[in-house]
């Protein structure tokens, strides 16, 4: 009796939940996609004016696609494709994330996940956790296009997605100096680690977990639309697994910060590697950045990455209690009662 009259309890406190501003979870919901279709456009608006820049006047519509791509592509518009990508990412990413935060929660930004509770042992076990995915989702994309083969259309399709995401990367590293290299790490390095997390956990999961409360179920769901916003089929289950990751990492510290920093390192590490082989004036190919992993080294990550999760929560414990106060306290200086009064009929 006292279980069934729990869980129907945590039903109707899903059903019933509602943001500080009062919307509920279908709302929010609605609101956040509105806003990413709104970013969606405003994005592609705005790379298309920079695109517009660098093509001769008077071409065909029907060729101006192609010209704007392969202008991006020549080591003269770099500047231009950089700029390109990172108002890109913060009018699809951030943009939306923070009016719906304003309009679902205010202007506090701890709704977002942001807050002062943060160790060192956190960065450090983030950091390791955040590799290890890549160890772990690195077979996967190789069991990807194995499988993909059997179905043709589906393995023509990732093949251009893979092209043109090749392309893009080209156009973003060419790099020559330490200069562009310093660049380079706060353009395709932090601002897609900072937009992306803000996003996907800071917004969407947080939404989630607080609606459903259903914390795996909202990583899962979150960690999807982070592997689908990426555009690739051959590596969709590897960017599944990195976004479960960096969920699972988010909802056991519910601090941004450790997110963005380990996401920040994680990208670092393959501008380290785009910068040498610029330097040394070899060619970039995407899918030969990660080395080949055998299934049993990925076992051996997973295995490792478990122990290492364990400890991550046991050195979070203490941040993640006052987080949790802290949560409540706001709640409290809210007009919505939190958590809603008891069914005395059950």
């Amino acid at each position: 009796m006292y279980i069934a009259r729990a869980n129907l309890q945590l039903i109707g406190l899903a059903m019933n939940y509602r943001s500080v501003k009062g919307f509920t979870g279908w709302a929010q919901l609605g609101i956040l996609l509105v806003f990413l279709g709104a970013g969606f456009v405003l994005a592609g608006g705005v790379q298309l004016l920079i695109g517009f820049q660098l093509i001769p006047a008077g071409l065909p519509p029907d060729k101006m696609a192609e010209a704007m791509i392969n202008s991006m592509l020549q080591p003269e518009n770099v500047g231009a494709a950089r700029l390109s990508q990172v108002l890109g990412t913060f009018f699809l990413f951030f943009i939306p994330s923070v009016l719906f935060m304003l309009i679902c929660h205010g202007k506090n930004i701890f709704w977002l996940g942001f807050n002062k509770h943060i160790n060192g042992w956190q960065i450090i076990l983030g950091f390791f956790l955040i590799f290890l995915a890549n160890i772990i989702a690195n077979p996967l994309a190789d069991l990807s296009k194995s499988l993909l083969v059997n179905f043709p259309k589906l393995n023509a399709l990732g093949m251009v997605m893979e092209a043109e995401y090749t392309k893009q990367v080209m156009a973003l590293s060419n790099l020559k100096s330490w200069g562009e290299f310093i660049m380079a790490i706060v353009i395709m390095a932090f601002f897609p680690a900072l937009f992306e997390e803000i996003l996907f956990r800071g917004a969407l999961q947080n939404l989630l977990v607080r609606w459903w409360k259903k914390p795996l179920l909202a990583i899962i769901a979150s960690s999807l639309l982070f592997s689908l916003i990426h555009m690739s089929v051959f590596l969709f289950l590897s960017r599944v697994v990195l976004g479960f990751v960096l969920g699972l990492m988010y909802e056991r510290s519910k601090n941004l910060w450790v997110n963005i920093v380990a996401h920040f390192l994680n990208n670092t590490v393959a501008v380290i590697q785009l910068f040498w082989l610029s330097t040394h004036k070899q060619k970039v190919e995407v899918d030969k950045l990660d080395p080949d992993v055998p299934w049993w080294a990925a076992l051996i990550a997973l295995s490792i990455s478990i122990g290492l999760f364990l400890l991550f929560e046991k050195v979070s414990a203490k941040n993640k209690t006052q987080i949790a106060f802290e949560e409540q306290n706001l709640l409290d200086q809210s007009d919505l009662l939190h958590p809603f009064p008891e069914n005395k009929n059950l």
